[in-house]
């Protein structure tokens, strides 16, 4: 099993953040993981990394506890993509990538012709190469989620997981990232996305978990767990579901129930 998370829970304060939650990642999988806000996906996320520990469960990563890795050998096998990036130099565009090269050749190390040319692919795919002598600090939300997306990418690992990747993305932008991650998936390496867009799941992973109250409440095919049902118990409304040979799109259900002023 390339990553194994069974029963972990994770409180701040007696606060329950998740609660006895268990998943397992295969080679090649698109998974995107939907909740509302608070329901626990960040806080899932960096105890896959390692950054957090459960106070029970177990993680394992290539069937090795996660707490016998090496933080850098971690990061030789899982990149991470955050919602926020505040770096506390000024890094270009260019050397902000180039961080995702470390894990492999070390802090102090030379940058191969082989990670330079993947520095270039990346830039290229995500679109930031007239962005590579900017000042990293200085770029739009977006321009700064595209960056991190390459860096992600340079350090060629099997595990990538993204925190809302498409969040400060144009449309246009989300949809292309999304392909790419697909198409990233489909060539071996195994992606976890947080998303709170339910259509996105359904058009471009292979695989959604749905996380409420800190417990997974649905884990499958996206077409078998995303409907009506779930779309209310996630986030209370009522929606219409429509559901085409393109695929299945939620439209707003107008009634008493969906009160507009819950959202005021």
């Amino acid at each position: 099993m390339l990553f194994n998370c069974q029963h972990l829970s994770y409180s701040i304060d007696e606060r329950h953040i998740l609660r006895n939650v268990s998943l397992q990642l295969s080679a090649g999988e698109s998974v995107a993981l939907l909740g509302t806000n608070g329901a626990g996906k960040s806080t899932l996320l960096k105890l896959m990394l390692g950054i957090l520990t459960p106070q029970s469960g177990k993680i394992e990563l290539h069937n090795k506890p996660l707490n016998q890795w090496r933080r850098r050998d971690i990061a030789k096998h899982i990149a991470y993509v955050p919602q926020q990036h505040s770096p506390h130099f000024p890094y270009t565009v260019e050397q902000v990538i180039e961080q995702g090269c470390l894990p492999q050749a070390g802090l102090f190390r030379v940058i191969t012709t082989e990670q330079k040319q993947l520095i270039e692919q990346a830039m290229i795919q995500m679109d930031v190469m007239s962005l590579r002598a900017r000042n990293y600090t200085q770029l739009s939300g977006g321009e700064r989620q595209r960056t991190l997306l390459a860096r992600a990418l340079v350090q060629q690992t099997p595990i990538i997981l993204l925190d809302e990747p498409t969040n400060g993305l144009d449309y246009g932008s989300q949809l292309r990232l999304l392909m790419l991650l697909k198409e990233i998936a489909h060539s071996g390496r195994t992606i976890l996305t947080i998303t709170h867009n339910p259509e996105h799941a359904l058009m471009f992973s292979d695989r959604a978990i749905a996380l409420h109250q800190g417990e997974i409440i649905a884990d499958g095919r996206p077409h078998q767990v995303i409907d009506t049902q779930l779309i209310h118990q996630l986030y209370g409304l009522s929606v219409n579901q429509l559901d085409f040979t393109e695929g299945r799109f939620f439209t707003p259900f107008y009634s008493q129930n969906n009160n507009t002023k819950d959202f005021l």
